[in-house]
């Protein structure tokens, strides 16, 4: 299990060396197959970005500024605990495509505090829950937000 300093750390350090120019891209292995050119353009994320999948194999292309949120880095925190570091994988997160979407939104749209704060306590408490989750069981969660 990796602490969320050590990680944070080594997040600093690639943001570091993608802002100074060394690292272009950023790259994920994959097996070799008799189409591996075509989906070279899938595997490589663009200067300034990075690549996350979540538990459902749905893949993000995320800015490297969201590196900073705090809720990226409890993200990352719960994946290290979850998954371990990954050697020559991907990165994977904790949650699904559906809550991903919802963290993407809310880090772009530049979330107020008091927002932040109670999304970290429910990823903090395993509370936090997407549609997917919902559907499964209604009696062990709670949405995030209800309809107005």
């Amino acid at each position: 299990m990796i602490e969320a300093k050590k990680l944070m750390k080594m997040a600093g350090k690639w943001q570091k060396a993608a802002a100074i120019g060394r690292i272009r891209r950023i790259s994920l292995r994959r097996s070799n197959s008799k189409d591996a050119d075509s989906r070279c353009g899938e595997m490589v994320a663009d200067k300034g970005h990075f690549v996350v999948y979540t538990v459902d194999k749905k893949r993000f292309v995320i800015p490297l500024k969201f590196l900073s949120s705090d809720i990226f880095k409890e993200l990352f925190r719960m994946s290290a605990e979850e998954f371990g570091l990954p050697g020559n994988g991907p990165i994977t997160l904790p949650c699904d495509a559906v809550f991903m979407d919802y963290v993407v939104s809310l880090v772009r749209g530049r979330v107020s505090k008091d927002l932040e704060s109670a999304l970290l306590m429910s990823l903090a408490t395993g509370r936090c829950c997407s549609s997917s989750i919902l559907l499964q069981s209604n009696d062990k969660c709670q949405p995030l937000l209800q309809s107005f």
